[in-house]
């Protein structure tokens, strides 16, 4: 880990803000920087979270293009008085679900936002990406392969959303880095190794400045999160003590969530409040009193559609024994796949066919009837019983992330998934259930599945979605030809930091 990332005397800053005003992000982005004495230089990056937006549907998962813009224009003032050379600034992020960034960018604001600030926006599937050694004792891997706008960065800038997840709790700085790979990347050890793989991150490059766009917090989910009003700027210059602080907000002990203490027993940051100093205009007592209701993620598939038309049953992902349940890969998927739906249709609960759903190695009975399609998610899934009367027998094709090589992945294309999906719900049409594979199953997949067994609208199919869905995905396609047919590779040499 190079050592001008990682600061001795870590910080954090709570600000009171209560509206999206651009000009006051700016002065209170402007007076973190100034007090923790940081300069942006060289090729300076802000990297937000943007994993979902619509700006019918998805308004509240993504770091608002308002903050952005405050933190840029603070980010441009601070080098001009500090005399610091500032080669470049760029926006850059890579969105979720397949979905391309440039639609989430339009569609989130960022694009009419870029133009006013005259700020390149850069859409990280669309560019070069480097191999970068990995040396910490407790990796995952060896390397890792990041876009070159990132691993090329002097000076970076993490712009998270202060929300509540599914797979990790919660989601703040260090959680951000997953939008640092592009998806077919980013899926591998996306399984009950997330927590690892976030730390292994950070290793590719650490921001040296943290501002979190907590005005309007995003609880109970990572892509529908409900609103929840916290009127708070959370800035720092060490991401583990950023996402502690977030955490004792909450009233969680940040070393109860998994990434946020593998990075601090790699050295990374302290967990504990009376190694950081916290400052600004509001404290933490304040902070912990507004967000005393606020609802945070990490419950369980079969809890989560209790009571719904859908029910679930999950087993451990591994024949070893390794964990009990998959907390990073498809359960979670199905989880924010349905609410998806939800967001899209609000009335498919009363509605929709009811289906079942399996991960894992479940030894249990499945209760459907005739008509209910049971779904067998991911390749861990295994079981072996009865069906409406039928004999069913699923086998695990489950094999080790260390298995999967990072210079063979492929891009799942969105239409191929569909295809193949449909395809698939027509061909086992007459059977009881259908075993979908993948390590996970991505969200994008898990929408289609339960769109079309359980008889709900697809949001794929809205045509608020679908227009700009399709014409950001034709720009994607024309842009990455005409790079590949100028000879630029797409995956580059190793990189050692």
């Amino acid at each position: 880990m190079p050592e001008p990332r990682i600061v001795a005397e870590p910080r954090v800053i709570l600000m009171r803000c209560e509206s999206y005003d651009a000009d006051k992000i700016a002065d209170i982005v402007h007076q973190g920087l100034e007090e923790m004495d940081l300069r942006p230089k060289g090729k300076t990056v802000v990297k937000p979270n943007i994993v979902i937006a619509h700006e019918k549907y998805f308004k509240y998962a993504y770091t608002r293009a308002e903050f952005v813009e405050g933190v840029v224009r603070a980010t441009r003032r601070r080098a001009a008085e500090t005399d610091t050379e500032m080669e470049s600034l760029t926006v850059a992020e890579r969105c979720g679900i397949t979905i391309p960034t440039r639609m989430a960018f339009s569609q989130a604001g960022y694009t009419k936002m870029a133009r006013r600030q005259k700020v390149p926006l850069v859409s990280l599937e669309e560019v070069p990406q480097v191999e970068v050694e990995l040396t910490h004792d407790q990796r995952l891997r060896d390397y890792l392969y990041t876009p070159e706008t990132i691993a090329e960065s002097d000076f970076m800038i993490s712009c998270p959303k202060f929300k509540a997840h599914p797979w990790t709790t919660v989601t703040f700085a260090l959680k951000n880095w997953i939008g640092i790979q592009d998806d077919r990347h980013r899926m591998i050890d996306h399984d009950f190794h997330l927590d690892r793989k976030i730390a292994d991150l950070q290793e590719i490059v650490y921001p040296d400045f943290i501002a979190i766009d907590g005005i309007v917090g995003g609880q109970d989910r990572m892509l529908t999160p409900e609103p929840f009003d916290l009127n708070l700027v959370v800035m720092g210059n060490n991401s583990v003590a950023v996402d502690s602080v977030c955490c004792h907000i909450l009233g969680i002990d940040p070393a109860t969530v998994d990434h946020i203490r593998y990075c601090h027993e790699r050295g990374l940051g302290p967990l504990a409040l009376d190694q950081i100093t916290v400052s600004g205009d509001v404290s933490l007592d304040e902070a912990q009193k507004d967000a005393a209701e606020f609802r945070h993620g990490l419950i369980r598939v079969e809890d989560y559609f209790k009571d719904t038309r859908i029910t679930a049953h999950a087993g451990p992902p591994t024949p070893s024994g390794e964990c009990d349940y998959c907390w990073g890969g498809c359960p979670g998927a199905m989880e924010e796949a349905i609410e998806i739906i939800r967001t899209c249709e609000p009335d498919i609960d009363d509605r929709m066919d009811r289906i079942h759903v399996v991960f894992g190695r479940y030894e249990g009975p499945i209760d459907a009837g005739p008509d209910e399609k049971v779904i067998f998610l991911g390749d861990c899934a295994q079981w072996k019983g009865e069906i409406a009367g039928r004999a069913v027998e699923v086998a695990s094709v489950y094999e080790p992330g260390s298995k999967k090589d990072p210079h063979k992945a492929r891009f799942g294309d969105i239409f191929i998934k569909m295809l193949v999906a449909l395809y698939t719900v027509f061909r086992r049409r007459k059977e009881p259930h259908i075993h979908v594979l993948g390590c996970p199953v991505s969200v994008a997949e898990n929408v289609i599945y339960i769109a079309r067994c359980g008889k709900t609208k697809n949001p794929y199919f809205d045509m608020a979605i679908a227009v700009p869905f399709f014409l950001a995905y034709v720009a994607n396609k024309v842009v990455t030809f005409f790079k590949r047919l100028m000879l630029i590779p797409y995956q580059k040499r190793r990189r050692s930091r």
